[in-house]
């Protein structure tokens, strides 16, 4: 999902393939460097085949070091030309793709093996074994270290997360708070710190092999993060005896054990030193380089995630870009509230954005560093839409590891023309109010009082800023009650202003605007309470006809059914009596529950996956074959073009 143009014209209100979308002209994109730029998408395209290429070359250990460089140049390109798709997982691959290229991955079992002699069944070097362990564990042990942080080991990083059906037999002897605490929480941490450790020596291997790939399995289920997963279950491998693949086939049938590798001891090889066992020459020069590379290597990785004091302008709330730190799952955030406000620097018309303009990704909203690249992007593309000058305004609420709802950036700084530097703290963030982390323990006793059709909305405020709000229609009784500090609520239709200072509050009227000032000289706290009277009124009608439907059933119901309610029955409806909107929603859910109870089963589940891998794998293939037939043939018209991206888009 890098730079795939094509599945978005629709949500920019385009009934056809706009040739400047195409071509990547309208499109705010987000590299580490300036100067990298991606190819027409269609090359795009061809850069994915040579890459896919390269992958299966270094599977199969076919032309090994070319298909290394065929893997790892293309990837690394993708994963630098565009900051938002970071994350641990992304640099990991990259990092072994790297390590596989130094290494000699293709000494067993591979094709190379079958026409080099040499190489075939021959010894690695152990320093290949160390490095892909030091790699490893480094992903564990600094993942563990950063889980130290205050809100994993109080329990407020995922929080929720002990409601999943997967910690349900936990729930059983524990509560859902100490579920969360000791299993979710202390149990990450605690394995995280201790896996490389226990895999490491024989004597506790077992033990570790077992908790680990349940680990990992929860996680595959708990979060949606690809192949992640499955790649650290693959490296528990590497932790064990070199010999074991060579044991496990040696218990395979002998007429099977001809068509697979070889079973016998491996050859020496040129590339290791065997000490003083019929040694040939000292240590050589290259087994001195590789020597030094992996401690070099080792060590580098083991600063990276602590080098944020170096890169200031990629700190936020949290330290440094998502990716190299291994801080996994460490922090969550909810966003409340995205504005993006623009201003005409020649006549002062003010106007607002739809968030997410002319991208498809949302981590801008987390990243000082990427809100400087979207307002100049958005800069660079409103002149065209009769807005010169363009100055532009984020105002941006979000929530870390369930605090109070504040601003991440001063709405007043117009960001094209804010200063932003790699090296220096941004001016422009505003702080993390971690002195108010105490009050997150009360803000959950006050979401306990509430009762189950009313919400809450906990804000934090700095002196001097006002929040503008809507309160809908479909929102009754909502009231703001003060926390901490004291506000001023403007009633814009009223034009009338109400001050309200700590345990005070008021009712907002429905279906009008009002300002909130922070007027205190510390940060203001508050909160909205509301009942969404809209969504109540409609369970409570679904509830009706629930009851209503099982009275019929079971003979109580004296009174006929009209004929506008008589397919809650399975009947279908009368000519001419059109079906009643609430009607048709509880006949879906009904539908939807009826098929969820159905595919339930582990069968089903299976069916749905293999379903979803087959659809994604048909549109990768198919849109890479529309490319390439584009390079070789020429684009066709966009109509066509739009027809044929349709197909591959079918399910």
């Amino acid at each position: 999902g890098l730079l795939m143009a094509l599945d978005v014209p629709q949500e920019r209100g385009l009934g056809h393939l706009d040739q400047r979308y195409l071509d990547g002209l309208e499109v705010c994109r987000f590299p580490l460097l300036p100067f990298l730029q991606p190819l027409p998408l269609d090359w795009m395209y061809l850069l994915y085949t040579i890459m896919f290429l390269g992958a299966l070359g270094i599977m199969l250990g076919c032309c090994y070091r070319l298909s290394c460089i065929a893997f790892l140049c293309p990837y690394w390109y993708l994963l630098l030309l565009d900051k938002t798709s970071w994350n641990n997982h992304s640099y990991l691959y990259g990092l072994l793709g790297f390590q596989l290229a130094l290494l000699g991955a293709d000494r067993y079992g591979s094709v190379d093996g079958l026409f080099r002699p040499q190489k075939r069944n021959a010894h690695v070097p152990l320093w290949n074994y160390a490095l892909l362990r030091a790699q490893v564990f480094i992903v564990y042990f600094i993942a563990g270290l950063k889980k130290l942080d205050a809100d994993w080991v109080g329990g407020f990083s995922m929080g929720t997360l002990a409601r999943h059906w997967l910690f349900a037999p936990f729930r059983l002897v524990l509560s859902e708070e100490l579920t969360s605490r000791l299993v979710v929480h202390g149990g990450g941490l605690v394995l995280d710190l201790s896996a490389g450790f226990l895999l490491f020596f024989d004597a506790t291997r077992t033990l570790a092999l077992v908790f680990v790939t349940y680990f990992h399995c929860m996680n595959s289920q708990l979060f949606s993060i690809g192949m992640f997963s499955y790649t650290m279950l693959a490296t528990n491998g590497l932790f064990c005896r070199p010999e074991w693949p060579r044991g496990l086939l040696a218990r395979c049938p002998p007429w099977l054990q001809e068509w697979l590798p070889s079973t016998k001891p491996p050859q020496p090889s040129p590339d290791c030193h065997y000490g003083g066992r019929g040694a040939q020459g000292g240590i050589r020069p290259r087994q001195h380089l590789a020597a030094a590379f992996t401690i070099l290597y080792v060590l580098e990785q083991l600063f990276l995630p602590y080098s944020h004091f170096i890169t200031q302008g990629y700190n936020n709330w949290t330290n440094g870009l998502y990716g190299y730190s291994w801080d996994m799952m460490v922090h969550s955030r909810f966003h409340q509230h995205v504005k993006i406000t623009y201003r005409d620097g020649l006549t002062g018309e003010v106007g607002y954005l739809k968030p997410g303009a002319f991208t498809q990704s949302r981590r801008w909203r987390d990243h000082a560093d990427m809100l400087k690249q979207y307002s100049a992007c958005l800069s660079r593309l409103l002149p065209r839409y009769n807005i010169t000058q363009p100055q532009i305004y984020f105002d941006i609420w979000v929530s870390i590891n369930e605090r109070f709802q504040q601003r991440l950036v001063d709405p007043r700084v117009d960001l094209v023309r804010a200063p932003w530097s790699p090296w220096t703290p941004t001016p422009w963030l505003l702080p993390l109010l971690v002195d108010l982390s105490p009050w997150r323990q009360r803000l959950q006793e006050l979401e306990a009082q509430l009762d189950g059709h009313m919400d809450a909305v906990f804000i934090a405020d700095f002196p001097g800023l006002h929040l503008e709000n809507f309160v809908s229609e479909d929102l009754g009784n909502t009231s703001l009650r003060v926390l901490r500090g004291k506000v001023v609520v403007e009633l814009v239709e009223q034009q009338q202003n109400y001050s309200l200072q700590e345990d005070e509050g008021m009712q907002l009227p429905a279906g009008q605007y009002h300002k909130v000032h922070t007027v205190s000289p510390e940060p203001s706290c508050y909160m909205y309470l509301y009942v969404n009277t809209t969504a109540l009124e409609l369970e409570r009608n679904l509830t009706r006809l629930q009851e209503l439907r099982e009275r019929v059933r079971n003979g109580t119901e004296q009174s006929p059914l009209p004929p506008e309610l008589r397919p809650i029955l399975g009947e279908p409806p009368p000519a001419g009596v059109p079906l009643d909107p609430v009607v048709s929603l509880f006949l879906r859910r009904e539908q939807r529950e009826q098929r969820r109870e159905r595919e339930s089963s582990l069968a089903q589940r299976l069916r749905r996956f293999f379903r979803r891998k087959f659809f994604l794998f048909r549109r990768s293939a198919l849109m890479t074959l529309i490319a390439l037939r584009n390079l070789a043939l020429g684009r066709p018209s966009p109509e066509r073009l739009a027809q044929e991206v349709t197909f591959a888009n079918w399910r």
